[in-house]
């Protein structure tokens, strides 16, 4: 069931949500959280479609924030506030309130986001792009006890990370981070199979890729040993190697598909490290809402102290430029004889 509501208020859209609930048979309330998304009419959709999918497995209260930008100096001043409300089967397994913010409204979304809450539920903002530099002190994340980033949709991803260390609160998460889950568990899992310690490590993987990034930061933090950072055509993450002092452990995926673990005296196994949909990894990011201290010491770690950081090269000058302005210079002076 969708209700449409055009200029309309909180209240009025809690009432929409009551009486929807009402008509499609479930009145009681069986939400388990409640998920903030800011986002813009261009990304909507997808942030829509992979929130509902996430929850089925956590079924939640859905509010959408799209800040309208105003075309005229009279619209910026004007006040409005548009929703669509959906319940049912058009809302997933929860209830989905799509809010769009005009005017003067877009500076204060958090009081219109506030009334329409899960009373005593946790709430989550997530931010699929154009996250603010400090989610935790934003006024909508400020109601929120975690805050979900994705540095993969900057600009710079690298510097992204760097923004994301400065002013990390507890609660704050990214999903660049979430994509790595799989490769942590499995080298993990290698690791406890080999009792040498692990002298150095070599990460592979595309240019700008903050999972890429965040993978080398873990190994670096956690096994204190030098981690390089190297580049390849990808996709995403393409291989892992550790060297230890009985061999190395490689973990490859070339395809984004299927990875092969080898290990020195052991057959190479196939590993299954697909690359996730959106929704997977915000599923999984539901699943527990307390501080992640692993990947607040990972992106405090830094970048910048990686080897081999692949960075652009300034441009040569051509091979026979400095001779040919030199016989240049010479003709002139000769011509001026």
């Amino acid at each position: 069931m969708k209700i449409d509501l055009t200029e309309t208020t909180s209240s009025k859209i809690n009432q929409a949500l009551v009486s929807a609930r009402r008509a499609i048979g479930t009145p009681a309330i069986g939400m388990v959280l409640t998920l903030v998304i800011v986002t813009d009419e261009e990304n909507a959709y997808d942030a829509l479609k992979s929130a509902g999918d996430a929850s089925r497995e956590h079924p939640s209260r859905i509010i959408a924030v799209i800040k309208r930008v105003s075309r005229s100096p009279r619209s910026r001043r004007d006040a409005r506030l548009d929703a669509e409300v959906r319940v049912g089967s058009d809302a997933g397994t929860g209830e989905t309130v799509v809010l769009r913010l005009h005017g003067e409204l877009v500076n204060h979304a958090q009081s219109v986001v506030l009334p329409l809450l899960l009373p005593d539920a946790p709430v989550v903002v997530w931010w699929p792009e154009d996250a603010p530099a400090d989610p935790a002190k934003d006024p909508l994340g400020a109601l929120a006890q975690r805050r979900i980033t994705d540095a993969y949709s900057a600009e710079h991803p690298g510097e992204e990370l760097a923004v994301r260390a400065d002013s990390y609160t507890p609660g704050d998460t990214d999903l660049a981070w979430t994509r790595i889950t799989p490769w942590r568990s499995m080298l993990a899992a290698s690791l406890d199979q080999q009792s040498a310690k692990v002298v150095s490590a070599t990460v592979e993987g595309e240019s700008e890729n903050p999972s890429c990034e965040l993978l080398a930061m873990w190994l670096a933090d956690r096994l204190k040993v030098p981690v390089e950072r190297t580049v390849s055509a990808g996709p995403g993450l393409t291989a892992v190697r550790m060297e230890t002092k009985n061999g190395v452990i490689v973990l490859d995926r070339p395809d984004g598909s299927l990875a092969t673990l080898s290990m020195q005296g052991q057959p190479d196994r196939a590993v299954a490290l697909k690359r996730r949909e959106t929704a997977e990894l915000l599923a999984e990011e539901l699943r527990r809402l307390d501080p992640d201290n692993t990947y607040a010491a990972t992106v405090r770690f830094g970048v910048a102290k990686l080897a081999g950081q692949a960075r652009p090269k300034p441009a040569e000058p051509a091979a026979d430029a400095a001779p040919a302005a030199a016989k240049k210079t010479a003709a002139k002076k000769a011509a001026s004889k």
